[in-house]
């Protein structure tokens, strides 16, 4: 469920009418440890509590493996009030949250060229 483009959400002039700190109900830090990069993925089972808005847009972005800042981006959100809607639905069962996969040699030359090549083709 995206969410609305207008009405008591949004205001073209002022922006979002609800402040980030009210979405994540004042808490600044998560209880599960999540970083820009970890994975998140819905489990199928939703939560037993009810939850606002925002948690159930970031299910739905959840339905495959994606990454804390990709739901920031499309919640349109800080990372940290994401962080915290996301442990929220890991605390509840309804997503799962995994760490990416790391590199034996995170100097490697072809990985390095690769990144190289990547940030090149997106300017």
């Amino acid at each position: 469920m995206p969410l609305p483009t207008d009405g008591p959400w949004l205001d073209d002039a002022a922006g979002r009418l609800i402040r980030p700190y009210a979405v994540s109900g004042g808490r600044t830090r998560p209880t599960t440890a999540l970083d820009l990069l970890t994975l998140v993925m819905s489990t199928g089972s939703g939560p037993q509590t009810h939850l606002g808005p925002e948690h159930a847009h970031a299910m739905e972005l959840c339905q495959g493996p994606t990454s804390v800042a990709e739901v920031a981006a499309h919640l349109r959100l800080p990372v940290t009030v994401t962080k915290v809607l996301l442990s929220d639905l890991v605390d509840c069962g309804a997503i799962t949250a995994r760490p990416p996969h790391t590199f034996d040699h995170p100097t490697d030359r072809f990985l390095l060229e690769a990144v190289l090549d990547g940030l090149r083709r997106q300017l």
